[in-house]
């Protein structure tokens, strides 16, 4: 599996989006993921299961004016 553009050794048969950010520590409120492309929304991040060939982004989202 690649996570932000690099290759993710720690990939587990059952590895979710969720676990993912809480392995990698990503603590910032507003993140956007994105599998293969598409938008995974929060909701969904316990129950998206990844599949080794997988290309997951976890973006910080930022704002400002």
């Amino acid at each position: 599996m690649i996570l932000n553009y690099r290759e993710y050794k720690s990939w587990r048969e059952g590895l979710t989006v969720r676990d993912v950010i809480e392995e990698n520590t990503f603590t910032w409120p507003k993140l956007v993921v994105k599998r293969n492309g598409t938008v995974i929304w929060p909701e969904e991040y316990g129950s998206t299961v990844l599949d080794e060939t997988d290309d997951l982004e976890v973006i910080h989202l930022l704002g400002g004016g």
